[in-house]
């Protein structure tokens, strides 16, 4: 058997390894160490929960005994996917590092760019951080990655999953090509295998167990729930999940809730608290401060339920979690191991239940495909049934009354939009009349265009100067007719067809009467026939 003190690491970490209760290395952290102190590039293959952080972490620390590091210049680096899984890390190298002068900072969204600044402007020895926040530093001019001599990439696949890939691989290019390079990764995508293949020298290739291999001290079981209404799936799972959690009874101490989107957390989250269980959400749309804290009441134990999107599925070293939920099957075959990887660490029992439905069978065929086992079924606590109120139609929400058929509601022939004919019959009925009364109307002498130039002036809605619109009128009446506009008399003094009802200022002015304000009537402007403008070219 191997020990710790067998794989030639520096007294300090020894002791420090030793006063955190460890003496046996997991197989990911025996066949990983040796090759790193070495310094050769590594590729970590392992499940979640083998301990593949202390794999990196033990060999560096002892690599950069020697040494002091300078400002800007990190002399490592470690990438993470999350900010749960950098903060993780961080704590690990404390542990590890605490009777060393090694220094760290961590560079996670959510946190002042300032204080990270302070902490690389002193020098860092230890650089954690997420690709993004790290990009943001270099890019503000605030970081050099020319000092880099060992760079880790952890969860890699993780980083495919989140669309990190094109910044890992802009991020390898900033680092020395000299720099020793340790990739951990739980499966092995293509993607993944290309990136190992171009930026890593003749790794050393450690595979402990098979690829997205679960747990042997994992139970698995699987809950079929056919839902009587389609509307009513969320709610019919949510029933089914608090009685299974009453039937584990004291077993279940405490437990993570996986949802496949955020607002399925917020809302299972709200039920549970509701129906008297203890329940706090975690996602990444959430603060990070209030992250840090339900994550620290979680393994305080003054939470017992965490619920969760799959950016707390990678990170959480909580060794003591005894049950996972799998409210909604992961959309992504892999995510199921990492899922049900957050309990039965370290050796212990856990257990890990599954809520599927008919429309879920393609994701339930696919994890089966990749563990290559099938997830044994269960039977729903004994008594469970369903409440009337899950199997009726939902009620509806505040912004969706009067919508819809129902009771109260209005009918049908309510909303439905007028036909045409029935928009169009009072206009056209109107037209015909207007049409009648102005053929029937006695001709009216010609007006001067000074009595036109005075109506105008009147109009009640007119609050500027009026303008000479005839030219703009007369080549959009040619660009419609696809004729040259004239300037022949043709076409009245507006710009009009003749035949087309004339503008509205020849009508009279309602609510003026005879009785026109003088200085409405000062400094207008006479308006030229279009026939006399003789400034046109």
């Amino acid at each position: 058997m191997t020990l710790f003190t067998d794989l030639k690491l520096d007294p300090k970490v020894l002791q420090a390894i030793a006063e955190a209760g460890y003496e046996t290395p997991t197989p990911i952290q025996a066949g990983a160490i040796p090759p790193a102190l070495e310094g050769k590039d590594v590729l970590g293959i392992a499940q979640t929960g083998t301990g593949k952080t202390a794999s990196f972490t033990l060999p560096m620390i002892t690599l950069l005994g020697r040494g002091r590091a300078r400002a800007r210049m990190p002399r490592s680096l470690v990438l993470c996917p999350t900010r749960e899984l950098a903060a993780q890390v961080a704590e690990n190298f404390d542990i590890y590092a605490k009777h060393t002068k090694l220094t760290k900072a961590l560079l996670i969204g959510g946190v002042s760019f300032g204080e990270q600044d302070k902490l690389i402007d002193r020098g860092v020895d230890v650089l954690i951080a997420t690709p993004g926040r790290l990009l943001d530093h270099f890019e503000r001019g605030k970081l050099l990655l020319t000092g880099v001599q060992i760079m880790v990439v952890d969860e890699a696949d993780r980083m495919l999953d989140m669309g990190f890939i094109p910044d890992i691989e802009r991020i390898f290019q900033l680092t020395p090509f000299t720099r020793q390079t340790l990739f951990f990764s739980a499966t092995m995508a293509p993607e993944i295998e290309r990136i190992t293949n171009t930026f890593l020298h003749a790794p050393a290739r450690i595979e402990v167990a098979r690829q997205a291999t679960t747990s042997d001290t994992i139970e698995q079981r699987l809950l079929e729930l056919a839902p009587t209404r389609r509307d009513q799936t969320a709610k019919q799972k949510r029933e089914l999940l608090r009685a299974v959690i009453r039937a584990e009874g004291n077993a279940c101490t405490n437990a993570i809730l996986f949802c496949n989107r955020k607002t399925e957390v917020d809302i299972l989250a709200k039920s549970l608290k509701a129906h008297g269980l203890d329940a706090a959400p975690i996602h990444g749309d959430l603060e990070q401060s209030q992250r840090t804290k339900t994550l620290d009441d979680f393994r305080e134990g003054t939470l017992r339920f965490l619920v969760a999107s799959d950016v707390a599925a990678r990170g959480l070293d909580i060794p003591a979690v005894s049950h996972v939920f799998n409210f909604d099957i992961p959309s992504h075959a892999e995510d199921y191991v990492h899922r049900i990887g957050r309990t039965g660490r370290a050796g212990r029992k856990g257990t890990a239940i599954t809520i599927v439905t008919p429309a879920d069978q393609k994701y339930l065929d696919a994890i089966e495909a990749l563990i290559k086992n099938p997830i044994p079924r269960a039977p729903f606590p004994e008594g469970f049934e369903l409440s009337q109120a899950a199997q009726s139609a939902p009620r509806p929400r505040d912004d969706e009354k009067g919508k819809g058929r129902g009771r109260g509601r209005k009918s049908d022939s309510d909303h439905r939009k007028p036909r045409r004919s029935e928009t169009e019959a009072p206009v056209l009925e109107e037209a015909l009349a207007e049409g009648a009364a102005v053929a029937e109307a006695p001709a009216q002498p010609e007006r001067s265009p000074q009595s036109d130039d005075h109506r105008r002036a009147g109009r009640s809605d007119d609050r500027r100067p009026p303008r000479d619109d005839s030219r703009r009128d007369s080549r959009r009446e040619s660009h419609r007719d696809g004729t040259q506009g004239s300037r022949d008399g043709h076409r009245d003094r507006d710009g009009h067809r003749t035949g087309r009802r004339e503008d509205r200022s020849d009508h009279p002015v309602i609510g003026m009467g005879d009785h026109v304000p003088d200085f409405l009537l000062r400094g207008l402007p006479t308006l030229k026939p279009s026939g006399d403008d003789d400034t046109e070219e």
